[in-house]
C-alpha cells in the first residue's frame, strides 16, 4: 500500500511550508525525561499522544503522518509497515509500527469511535486532517507547559527521532541520512546540529592512549 501525498500548493512566505531544500530551524527534544513529561501530559488525549509518539518514533515529516487514515493502520502488529510517498520529495519511504507505537495506537483505536475512512489525526472540524500550523501550535504548547527551553514546532518530532538515534543509540549519520531521504550525511549533520556541549563532552570524556 502506498499513501499518496495531498496535492496542496504551499503559500509563499509561510514559515510552516518552507521552500524545498531549506532547513527548518527548530530544536529536537534532546532529553528522555522531557519526552516522558510530554507523554504524561498527553496521556488523557489519545489522538495527540499517538501523534507525538508516532512522530518521534518514525522520523517522518508531520505532513506525511497527517495524510494517514485509520484504515491504513488498523490491524497492524509490531514490525508491520506501510509504504508512503513523501509529499516534499516525492520519494518512497516506509512507516514502521514498533512496540511503543503499537501500544499507543491500540489505545487510540479502542478509545475513539473512528471509521477506516477517517483521518487518523482528525481535526474537530469534520473529517479533516489536522493542519501543520495546528501541530506547530500543539507542540509549542506542550513544550511550554513542561518549561522546555528552545524553539519547537512540528518538525521537532522528526528531529527528535534523529537526535535520539544518534546520541542515545549511536546510530551513524549515514543510516539516519537514508531514513531522512537526505542527499548526503553532511546534510543530515547540519540538519540535526552538533552543540558546543556535545563537542566539549567528547573532548572531556573520550580519552585516547
Amino acid at each position: 500500500m502506498t499513501i499518496e501525498p495531498k496535492k496542496e500548493e504551499p503559500k509563499r512566505g509561510n514559515i510552516n511550508h518552507p521552500p524545498k531544500g531549506s532547513i527548518i530551524r527548530v530544536d529536537p527534544i534532546r532529553e528522555e525525561k522531557d519526552i516522558k513529561a510530554i507523554r504524561k501530559l498527553l496521556a488523557d488525549n489519545p489522538r495527540n499522544h499517538l501523534l507525538f509518539v508516532m512522530g518521534i518514533n518514525n522520523g517522518l515529516r508531520v505532513g506525511d503522518l497527517l495524510k494517514l487514515k485509520v484504515g491504513d493502520l488498523r490491524g497492524m502488529k509490531p514490525g508491520d509497515s506501510i509504504t508512503i510517498k513523501e509529499g516534499k520529495t516525492g520519494k518512497q519511504n516506509i512507516l514502521v509500527i514498533n512496540k511503543t507505537v503499537h501500544k499507543v495506537l491500540s489505545e487510540f483505536l479502542s478509545s475513539a469511535k473512528v471509521e477506516d475512512d477517517d483521518y487518523l489525526f482528525k481535526s474537530k472540524k469534520g473529517n479533516r486532517a489536522l493542519t501543520i500550523p495546528a501541530v506547530n501550535a500543539h507542540i509549542k504548547k506542550w513544550t511550554s507547559v513542561i518549561n522546555l527551553k528552545g524553539k519547537f514546532g512540528a518538525h521537532s518530532l522528526r528531529k527528535t527521532w534523529g537526535f535520539i538515534q544518534r546520541t542515545h543509540y549511536g546510530v551513524g549519520f549515514e543510516l539516519i541520512c537514508k531514513r531522512f531521504n537526505h542527499q548526503s550525511p553532511a546534510v543530515t549533520m547540519r540538519y540535526l546540529g552538533i552543540t558546543d556541549k556535545e563537542v566539549q563532552n567528547i573532548l572531556t570524556n573520550n580519552e585516547i592512549g
